[in-house]
C-alpha cells in the first residue's frame, strides 16, 4: 500500500477538493439511510389503515413528499460529487504529468542512453491513467461505498443488532478474499507490465525506423517478437483471470447464503410479530443498499492494487536522484570570452573502463579547435564531458574561472551552441526549429541564419516557406538539408562556444563547400570545437587534438601534425591515397 500513500502525498494540491468532497459524500450516505427508514413510517401507517382503519393519509402524504426530496438531494449530490471527481482526476493528471516531465529534465544522460523513449512514455501513460483512475474511484466508489456501509450496519444494528452484526460479518471475510484476490492479481500485473514496457518500447523503435526494418526485410521478426511478448501477457492475464473469478464465486457464494439466513431471520421474527412490517421493509431495503458497496468493494480493491502496480514505475523513476536543477529562471551573465580548461579528468562509464583518461587541456577564446580519433576514442565523450551532460569521475573541468562543479548545467549550457550529428529536429516547421529556444526572433533574422547556413535555397522553394512541416525528426528533409537547419539553428544563437559533433557529414562536396564557408565565418570571435572524420573541413582550423584510446597524442596546427610521424597522419595519408585512387580513376590530378 505505499504507492497509495504517496500517491495521497502526491496528491496534496488537489486535497481541498477531496475532503470538499468527502463532506459532500457524507450527507449523501446519511440521505441514503434516511429514505427508507422514512418509508418504514409509511408502510407502519399504511399496516396501521389495513389493520384498524387508524391510518393518516395526510402523514403518509407528507412522508411521501420527504422521501421525494431525500432522493433527489441524493441524486443531485451525486452529480456534483461524479463532477468533483472528475475535475480531481483532470487537474491530478496534469499536475502529475507536469511533476513527471519536470522530473525528465533533472535526470543524468546516463539514464537515457539506457533506456527507451516508447518505454518512459507507456511509464508515464500508465502511471498518471492508474493515480488519476484511483482518485477519480475514491471520489465516486471508495468514500461512498465506505460511509454508506457504515451508516447502514448502524441503521440495522439500532432495530435489530442480531441482524447488525449478521450483516457486519460479512464484510471482513468479504474484504479478506478479495483483497487476497487483488494482492494475487496486482502481483501478475507487475510482470506483465514489463513485458507491456518492452513490446511498447519496442514499436516505437520500429516506427522510429521502419526504412530500416523494410530494406532488411526484418518485418516478420518484428512481428514475431511482439507477437510472442503479446502471448506471454495474454498468459499472465489468464492466470489473473482464473483466480480471480475462482476466488469471486467463493465470495459470491458465501454473500447470498449469509444473506438467506438473515433474510429468514426477518421473515421470522416478523411473522411472530417481533418485527413490524414497516421495519422488515426497512432492514430489506438496507440489506439491498449494502450490497452495493460490497459488490464495490471488489471494484475498489481491484482499483487499489490496478494503482499500486501501474504507478509502482512511475514513482521509481520519481525517485531517481536528479543530477541537475530543473532549468533556472535567472542565470549569471554569460563570461563574454570563455575559456574552458580540463585539469586531469578522467571518465568512466558505469558498466565499462576508462573512455578518457588524465586529459589536461586547455581551449581558448577566438580558437578552433578540431577533435580527431578512432571511433570509441573518446571524442563524443569529451564534448558531453564539456556540455556537463555527464560529470568526470576524476579531475575537474572550468568554464574560464568558473569550476564546472560549481556551476550550473543551465549557465554552463547558456554559453554554448551545437550541432548534431544525428539530426536533432522536432516535427514542427522550420522556423520553429531554426528559432528553438529563442525568442521574439524576426523571420528577416531566421531567413538571414538560413542563407548563412546556405539553407535558404531549399527553404524558400517549399510551398508554405518557413512554416512547412518537416515531419518526425525532419523526416521530409534531405539529410543535408536537415543537418544545415541545424547549423542555421546555431547561426542564430549566437552563442560564444560553437560545437560541431560531424556538422557536414551528411552534405554533399557542394553544399558542404559552401557551408564550411559559412561555418568559417561563424568561427570568429569564438570558440569552436569540431569533431570530425573529413579532413578537408578541419585544415583551416588553429589546433587539432589528436585522441587515441582515451588520452591525447597529438596536439598542434595541422600542417605541423601532418609532417609528424603518429595517428593524425597516419588518418590524413589514409584520405590522401584515396582521393588519389578516385582522381586517378577518372584520369584526373
Amino acid at each position: 500500500m505505499k504507492n497509495i500513500f504517496k500517491i495521497f502525498k502526491i496528491s496534496k494540491p488537489q486535497h481541498k477538493w477531496i475532503f470538499f468532497a468527502c463532506f459532500l459524500i457524507t450527507i449523501q450516505a446519511v440521505l441514503q439511510q434516511a429514505s427508507p427508514v422514512t418509508l418504514k413510517f409509511v408502510i407502519d401507517q399504511l399496516s396501521a389503515q389495513i389493520a384498524t382503519k387508524s391510518g393518516n393519509y395526510q402523514t403518509v402524504t407528507y412522508l411521501f413528499g420527504i422521501i421525494l426530496v431525500i432522493n433527489l438531494s441524493v441524486a443531485v449530490l451525486n452529480s456534483v460529487n461524479q463532477r468533483i471527481g472528475d475535475f480531481i482526476a483532470s487537474r491530478l493528471g496534469r499536475f502529475l504529468t507536469e511533476i513527471f516531465y519536470k522530473k525528465i529534465f533533472t535526470l543524468p544522460q546516463a539514464f537515457f542512453d539506457g533506456e527507451i523513449s516508447g518505454k518512459i512514455v507507456n511509464q508515464l501513460n500508465r502511471g498518471i491513467n492508474s493515480i488519476r483512475d484511483f482518485v477519480n474511484s475514491a471520489t465516486n466508489f471508495i468514500i461512498p461505498a465506505f460511509l454508506q456501509a457504515i451508516f447502514g450496519i448502524s441503521v440495522l444494528a439500532y432495530f435489530d443488532p442480531t441482524i447488525g452484526l449478521l450483516a457486519f460479518s460479512i464484510f471482513p471475510v468479504y474484504i479478506f478474499i478479495t483483497s487476497y484476490s487483488t494482492k494475487r492479481w496486482g502481483k501478475i500485473q507487475v510482470e506483465k507490465n514489463v513485458y507491456e514496457d518492452s513490446v511498447r518500447g519496442r514499436i516505437q523503435e520500429v516506427i522510429n525506423n521502419i526504412r530500416l526494418v523494410k530494406t532488411y526485410n526484418t518485418q516478420r521478426q518484428e512481428w514475431e517478437y511482439v507477437s510472442t511478448n503479446f502471448g506471454i501477457i495474454n498468459k499472465l492475464y489468464d492466470r489473473q483471470s482464473t483466480g480471480y473469478h475462482i476466488l469471486n464465486f467463493i465470495r459470491e457464494f458465501g454473500l447470498e447464503m449469509v444473506l438467506v439466513t438473515i433474510l429468514y431471520l426477518i421473515f421470522n421474527r416478523t411473522f411472530y410479530g417481533d418485527l413490524s412490517l414497516g421495519e422488515m421493509v426497512l432492514i430489506i431495503q438496507l440489506l439491498n443498499q449494502l450490497r452495493w458497496p460490497l459488490f464495490a468493494m471488489s471494484y475498489i480493491l481491484e482499483n487499489v492494487q490496478r494503482a499500486e502496480a501501474d504507478s509502482k514505475t512511475f514513482f521509481e523513476l520519481l525517485e531517481l536522484k536528479s543530477t541537475e536543477k530543473y532549468q533556472e529562471e535567472k542565470l549569471l551573465s554569460l563570461t563574454k570570452k570563455p575559456n574552458i580548461t580540463l585539469n586531469n579528468v578522467n571518465f568512466s562509464y558505469q558498466d565499462g573502463g576508462e573512455v578518457l583518461k588524465d586529459l589536461n587541456l586547455k581551449l581558448k577564446y577566438n580558437q578552433t579547435v578540431a577533435l580527431v580519433g578512432h571511433s570509441g576514442a573518446g571524442k563524443t565523450t569529451l564534448i558531453n564531458l564539456i556540455l556537463k551532460l555527464y560529470e568526470p569521475t576524476k579531475g575537474n573541468l572550468l568554464l574560464s574561472d568558473k569550476k564546472y562543479s560549481k556551476s550550473s548545467h543551465s549557465w554552463i549550457r547558456s554559453h554554448m551552441a551545437l550541432v548534431f550529428q544525428d539530426t536533432e529536429l522536432f516535427s514542427s516547421n522550420i522556423r520553429e526549429n531554426v528559432a528553438y529556444g529563442l525568442e521574439n526572433k524576426s523571420d528577416a533574422e531566421i531567413i538571414s541564419a538560413l542563407q548563412e547556413a546556405n539553407a535558404w535555397d531549399f527553404v524558400e522553394k517549399f510551398k508554405n516557406g518557413l512554416d512547412e512541416q518537416i515531419g518526425e525528426r525532419g523526416v521530409r528533409l534531405s539529410g543535408g538539408q536537415k543537418q544545415r537547419i541545424q547549423i542555421a539553428r546555431a547561426i542564430l544563437q549566437d552563442k560564444p562556444i560553437l560545437i560541431l559533433d560531424e556538422a557536414t557529414s551528411s552534405l554533399d562536396s557542394r553544399s558542404e563547400h559552401l557551408v564550411q564557408e559559412a561555418l568559417e565565418k561563424l568561427f570568429k570571435n569564438r570558440l569552436t570545437i569540431i569533431i570530425a572524420h573529413r579532413f578537408s573541413t578541419i585544415q583551416n582550423a588553429d589546433r587539432i587534438i589528436v585522441l587515441d584510446n582515451g588520452t591525447i597524442t597529438g596536439d598542434d596546427t595541422p600542417q605541423k601534425l601532418a609532417k609528424k610521424k603518429g595517428l593524425y597522419s597516419e588518418l590524413l595519408q589514409y584520405q590522401i591515397a584515396g582521393n588519389k585512387k578516385l582522381l586517378s580513376k577518372y584520369e584526373l590530378r
